[in-house]
């Protein structure tokens, strides 16, 4: 369109040139170049104006606006602000966990599965969380003996014989004595699991360790409260419901009394005084750290070497969970030569495992079985302290 509008120009200049005029051609070919120029720059002037840049206008304004969106380095004071807020909430929650007010709360971001998290699963630990199983540790203390029967027989003595003292030429007198037994049975203690086949496979052997120490733990409670409280029916003889174990009265049923546990030592024959323990649960332990003697001095004393127990007027202690707590007419105390107390193993845990009996059901059983016995043999090496005022 410019170059046929600038061909009309210069025809109607070469019009001019052939109609003549008296100038000279060079000048008149100059002066037209020169208007036609003028008139070209004029005319792309006018176009120019006349352009409608709308459109350029509305995408410059829509890329300045994209430019200014959040993370893309520009930063606003309502984006300061924002930020200094959220800061302020996970400051808050760090402190206050769920305590943290609402309003600081919503500020913060909580990703969900749809976000990624489905993609990144969260990893498995192969160490497992465990609660504390406590039990009475009466075998560190006790005679320990395996057999190989269902039980073993002691013989006993109950009796010495009877001297006299006698003259010059006179007869000696016939003493007799008497003889009995203490017969120690296992016990068996015995359970099962059943567990999924599908779990045990999955857990790449994890799952079954876990059965066997969750089942050793159950049977090392369960021999620990049977040593101390066990009735001797189906179960070993506990030490504290043996009938013969003599008693000391405390003089009280809340508080005990310093000189009483004193006596209880001293009424015992000095062999076995002099190799005795003292069993008592955590509760009553922290109460006899607090008991002094008439001259101010704690009964209790700290282990002041490593491996060697804290002791009460000398004597080493044994925390025992399964022994009473402080109360009226309660035993919460024991003290003795532990010896005498024999504890007999016919037969360790035994794990039993049995893919076959529900293998239909697509399960395993675990079978697990203690023999194990316990008894008092010797009832005056021990004596309790009965929370009573008669």
């Amino acid at each position: 369109m410019r170059h046929l509008k600038t061909r009309e120009l210069l025809g109607s200049t070469a019009l001019t040139l052939k109609d003549g005029g008296e100038d000279d051609p060079t000048d008149i070919v100059t002066k037209a170049v020169a208007d036609l120029t003028k008139t070209v720059n004029d005319r792309l002037d006018e176009i120019e104006k006349k352009a409608d840049t709308t459109k350029l206008d509305e995408r410059i304004d829509k890329l300045e606006a994209k430019a200014n969106r959040p993370g893309t380095g520009n930063t606003s004071a309502d984006e300061d602000e924002q930020k200094a807020l959220e800061r302020k909430a996970f400051a808050t929650y760090l402190r206050r966990g769920g305590g943290a007010p609402e309003e600081e709360l919503k500020s913060l971001t909580v990703s969900n599965d749809e976000q990624g998290g489905y993609l990144a699963p969260a990893e498995m630990s192969s160490e497992f969380i465990r609660d504390l199983v406590e039990y009475s540790p009466i075998r560190s203390v006790a005679s320990v003996r395996n057999i190989t029967s269902a039980s073993i027989k002691y013989p006993r003595r109950t009796g010495i014989t009877n001297a006299q003292w006698e003259g010059e030429g006179e007869e000696a007198e016939e003493s007799t004595t008497t003889f009995g037994q203490a017969e120690v049975t296992a016990r068996k203690l015995m359970t099962y699991v059943d567990i999924s086949n599908e779990l045990l496979a999955d857990s790449g052997g994890t799952a079954e360790q876990e059965v066997r120490l969750a089942l050793a733990e159950d049977f090392g409670k369960k021999e620990g409260e049977a040593f101390v409280n066990g009735d001797g029916v189906k179960q070993p003889e506990g030490l504290m419901t043996h009938a013969d174990i003599a008693h000391t009265v405390n003089g009280s049923t809340s508080n005990i009394d310093p000189d009483q546990l004193i006596k209880l030592m001293y009424a015992m024959p000095a062999t076995y005084r002099n190799s005795g323990t003292w069993m008592m649960n955590g509760t009553t332990l922290g109460v006899i750290r607090t008991l002094k003697d008439a001259d101010g001095r704690h009964l209790w004393q700290p282990s002041f070497q490593a491996g060697q127990p804290e002791t009460i007027l000398g004597r080493p202690v044994v925390e025992a969970v399964d022994m009473p707590d402080i109360a009226s007419g309660a035993f919460p105390i024991l003290y003795g030569d532990f010896s005498a107390y024999r504890i007999v193993d016919r037969l360790s845990m035994s794990i039993l495992v049995n893919p076959y009996i529900l293998a239909t059901k697509g399960l395993t059983r675990i079978h697990a079985t203690r023999r194990v016995g316990g008894r008092v043999l010797q009832a005056a090496r021990f004596r309790k302290l009965k929370m009573s005022t008669s």
